[in-house]
């Protein structure tokens, strides 16, 4: 027999180690992991699920075994009861409890009290809530493709009118001042390119958005306190209320308000934030939010939700308004939209529902391989007439051939086949495995960044803790008057309280996210850094913080943002469209057509350009001006590679020339 050489030996032996290594990985009970966040106990309080069991008997119940502590030693039970036992949950996942331990050691969370928040660090829109209520799925792509919701004339309308009746807040409410506060929007610079892009004339707008000043009127007259300060700087006479109403408004205290509220897993900006006496047995006054449309007054579910979950982000500032104010904008009309406990809680679930489909996004395959595969979304409705109008429709229908049908256990409904096929039939197999694949890529790049915690350190972590990495600079005292730039531009000078800026990551150009170091105070405004000297820092931010309390301590934190990954996906849908020019992109991205060159340059340079471009060309080497004569002679694309220093950049550059 012959004896193995000295590299067989070498091999053998790593051959070994790395068996031994598996097997005794395999006997090995699996570790349950503490995911990268700071677990704690009190008002944002982070509970890690350690395991999860389903009781059957006396009913039915779901125990978490959960912990608040990293090193696992402390842990807690949570009983999930009645309609809570549904909510999908596994070990590893973070949640956020509302509510009392009844027994120590024990939360309850079932119809009556306590709330469950799953992920409680993934802030979710109001607005993707309320849409979810009839179809989660189109609420989950919403969130993936934004940059493909598509924007209208009826859209662009109603931002308009928004920030006429925000700006008539301050400056009232008079036939003249609304005249002119609409002729500033139309024909001002802010929404020029949105109505430039949908072919929109200003005249035509200007006289839509006219229509709508009478019940403006009509609403003050309605429903604002006449016997005040604050209404008579507003242009509202005391003698013209007629008829008093149950609920009067009677000071506005903030316009597109921004919320961020970790306790409950939200987010949002409340149209108007609004004092208001409430006319019952006894006159009482709350602060509340008061929700904006533009739209048909049909004071349906999801405008009420809207406003109901306006009411928990208010919490983060304030007291419980218990209720909130919807008003339509065509009819001058309001609504009460009160709070209860039943349409929080089921708001809140499908909250839950949606983190767990944004987080859930991948998964191991079953078969063995332990290939990472994409997850599916939540079920399609059943509702062609509500597809049809759907602007996640080509996303809805290309995940579903591209993704889920391909597992071959994601149920459809029968109708919605042919509303599939019709959606993608122009696109080949080749094509559908590219957006698998490449949303897959885009999901797991989402993934790595999001574990390297984020935004959630703003709110988890000290100012004092975020500076030691250079992420933050707290206790500053906003210095001097706050200067308006422009529309939505606001300049702000922050000082130390006490000593020198320390040293910091942030330099000029930086996002930035402004809090209080209270924690009501949380994100104020976000903006960019101007300027960081040794005495202060200068910002320009996206809201004045005039109003804010004087002797507010500040802090100002790296916007690390989310995963970034909206315009790729983007991107990704728009190359699956039915149109000449996406299917001449997938036809050399994906089908590896060979791009197309001209033959002679004289075809695409005029005789009289001879020289100018020769003065160009001066200056740049041999292989840089056969790069630029190829890009020159191309009909579809040409790639320009180098190494660093090669003289890429001074290329493209001379291209533009």
């Amino acid at each position: 027999m012959e004896t193995p050489g000295e590299d067989e030996l070498l091999e053998m032996m790593m051959e070994r180690s790395f068996t031994d290594l598996d097997e005794k990985a395999r006997d090995r009970p699996p570790k349950k992991t503490i995911p990268r966040t700071k677990l704690c106990r009190g008002l944002n309080n982070r509970y890690c699920v350690l395991d999860v069991k389903e009781v059957y008997a006396p009913r039915e119940e779901k125990h978490l075994t959960i912990t608040a502590h990293q090193d696992r030693e402390e842990t807690e039970l949570c009983i999930l009861k009645d309609d809570w036992v549904g909510m999908q949950v596994k070990p590893g996942d973070v949640i956020h409890l509302e509510g009392n331990a009844e027994l120590p050691n024990t939360w309850t969370v079932d119809k009556d009290s306590g709330y469950i928040i799953l992920f409680p660090d993934h802030l979710i829109s109001g607005t993707s809530i309320a849409n979810g209520i009839r179809c989660l799925r189109r609420s989950v792509l919403s969130e993936k493709f934004k940059v493909c919701e598509k924007g209208s004339r009826q859209m662009l309308i109603g931002t308009m009118l928004h920030d006429v009746f925000q700006k008539a807040t301050t400056c009232g409410f008079g036939e003249e001042v609304l005249q002119n506060l609409a002729l500033q929007t139309v024909y001002g610079p802010k929404y020029l390119k949105e109505m430039y892009q949908l072919n929109l004339n200003q005249a035509d707008i200007f006289q839509e958005i006219e229509e709508y000043l009478p019940s403006f009127q009509r609403w003050t007259h309605d429903y604002m306190t006449p016997v005040s300060q604050t209404n008579r700087t507003l242009g509202i006479s005391a003698g013209s209320v007629t008829d008093r109403r149950a609920v009067q408004v009677s000071e506005f205290l903030d316009i597109e308000e921004n919320v961020w509220s970790p306790r409950f897993g939200l987010k949002g900006k409340i149209d108007v934030t609004a004092k208001v006496k409430i006319h019952q047995k006894s006159k009482s006054v709350k602060t509340m939010p008061l929700e904006l449309k533009t739209g048909k007054e049909s004071n349906s579910i999801e405008h009420r939700s809207q406003v109901i979950l306006y009411t928990l982000l208010s919490q983060e500032r304030r007291e419980d308004p218990e209720a909130g104010l919807l008003l339509y904008l065509k009819t001058g009309n309001m609504y009460t939209v009160p709070a209860n406990r039943l349409d929080k809680r089921e708001l809140l679930k499908i909250r839950n529902e949606l983190s767990f489909y944004l987080t859930n996004v991948v998964h191991k395959s079953d078969n063995g391989t332990k290939e990472i595969k994409l997850a599916s979304l939540p079920s399609l409705i059943a509702d062609k007439q509500a597809c049809r109008f759907c602007s996640q429709l080509r996303n809805c229908a290309l995940y579903s051939r591209s993704v889920e049908q391909q597992s071959g256990s994601f149920y459809i409904p029968n109708d919605m086949l042919p509303v599939i096929e019709s959606e993608t039939a122009h696109l080949k197999a080749p094509h559908l495995q590219y957006f698998s694949l490449w949303y897959l890529m885009c999901s797991l790049e989402t993934i790595s960044k999001d574990s390297k915690m984020g935004r959630k350190n703003i709110w988890m972590l000290s100012s004092e803790e975020r500076e030691e990495d250079g992420q933050c600079v707290g206790n500053l005292n906003c210095i001097g008057s706050v200067q308006s730039i422009s529309d939505g531009q606001y300049l702000h000078c922050f000082q130390r309280r006490a000593g020198d800026i320390p040293a910091t990551n942030l330099m000029t150009g930086d996002r930035v996210v402004v809090s209080g170091e209270e924690k009501k105070f949380l994100a104020l405004s976000t903006g960019y850094i101007k300027e960081v000297n040794r005495n202060n820092i200068t910002c320009i931010l996206d809201r004045s913080l005039a109003k804010i309390p004087q002797g507010t301590v500040f802090r100002l934190d790296h916007e690390e943002g989310g995963g970034g990954m909206e315009s790729h996906l983007g991107n990704l849908s728009k190359l699956m469209v039915n149109s000449p020019a996406s299917e001449k992109l997938r036809d050399l991205i994906i089908d590896f057509k060979k791009p197309g060159f001209i033959q002679h340059l004289s075809s695409v340079l005029p005789p009289d350009a001879k020289d100018t471009v020769a003065n160009i060309l001066k200056g740049l080497n041999k292989p840089q001006k056969q790069a630029m004569k190829r890009v020159l002679l191309s009909t579809d694309y040409t790639l320009i590679v180098g190494m660093p220093g090669t003289g890429k950049t001074t290329t493209i550059c001379t291209l533009v020339s």
